[in-house]
């Protein structure tokens, strides 16, 4: 679908780094050890370059700018801090500078506002991100002269049931992984409601469709288009005969219980986010809200696919 914004300026638009301020604290800890900086590194030197820029860009022309207050004091961007829980307030564009981590990073940010997402790739390739660095300042001219499109893609509502009730949102999946080294977790799988089989595994992915292409495809899952609807469940090197994995229809129930005498620790989006006891319970199911990714019709999944995995046409 396109969007044609009603007007072209006063816009809201957040800028989010590339864990700028994770690697400012590393070269820090580097400096106090004696060690030589020589400055910033590779991406993170592109992600600050890109976050002043576009910030100066957006700021010239009437435009709001918001930035984490950890991102805002890595780019000494400090006027444009904003609390997280206001970031999402009223805001028109999300803007992602980094990788595919980064996006997953911003997704979470704005997701439940449905703000549209444009991803800037700094770095390697990746599945998410819609364009180069170079290329961002004409691709905010084109999003604020409505000549864009909007990619929805399906998300993760993941429920923790153990000591309360906790839910997290994911784009890419939710793992259960063994906690302890050199031995397998008992998970419990049922589906809607009806038991279905215990896994004795090293992990079991819960997985997205754009999730697919993470994780899942470490462990030998299926690839799924992103505008594909659905849910995957993908052990990773399961000790048992049933070792497929399932693609089911995205509205489908997950619970999944920790089983046996041996914990598992909950992996959101690449955060461990909890571990859990025998008898806890992790329930999936289809997100309310969508992801939303801008687009300018350039990006090609398939293409992608082939690029990563160096295939040839014949």
């Amino acid at each position: 679908m396109v969007i044609t914004p009603p007007v072209l300026i006063g816009k809201r638009v957040l800028i989010v780094e590339d864990e700028l301020l994770v690697a400012l604290l590393i070269e820090d800890f580097l400096a106090e050890l004696g060690c030589s900086i020589l400055g910033p590194c590779g991406s993170v030197a592109k992600a600050l370059d890109a976050a002043r820029t576009a910030a100066a860009w957006l700021v010239e022309r009437g435009h709001e700018v918001r930035l984490q207050p950890g991102d805002a004091h890595a780019a000494g961007l400090d006027e444009y801090a904003v609390p997280e829980d206001k970031l999402a307030y009223e805001l028109d564009l999300a803007v992602s500078l980094g990788g595919d981590g980064t996006m997953l990073r911003t997704v979470d940010l704005v997701c439940g506002a449905s703000v549209p997402v444009l991803g800037v790739n700094i770095g390697h390739l990746g599945y998410l991100s819609e364009v180069a660095p170079e290329e961002l300042t004409d691709a905010m001219v084109l999003f604020f002269e409505g000549d864009y499109e909007v990619e929805a893609r399906m998300t993760l509502a993941v429920q923790v049931d153990a000591v309360g009730s906790v839910l997290y949102s994911a784009l890419n999946e939710a793992v259960l992984v063994h906690t302890d080294s050199g031995h397998t977790v008992r998970l419990a799988l049922a589906l809607n409601d009806r038991p279905f089989t215990t896994y004795a595994t090293d992990a079991l992915i819960v997985a997205s469709p754009t999730g697919s292409t993470a994780y899942n495809l470490s462990a030998r899952g299926p690839i799924v288009s992103p505008r594909h609807r659905a849910l995957v469940i993908t052990p990773v090197s399961p000790h048992m005969l049933f070792d497929r994995p399932l693609v089911l229809d995205a509205s489908e129930m997950i619970r999944i219980e920790v089983v046996g005498d041996r914990s598992a620790a909950l992996v959101v989006d690449g955060r461990e986010v909890a571990v859990l006891a025998p008898g806890d319970v992790v329930r999936c199911r289809a997100g309310a809200h969508d992801a939303l990714l801008v687009s300018f019709g350039k990006r090609d999944f398939h293409h992608i696919v082939k690029t990563k995995f160096g295939l040839a046409d014949g």
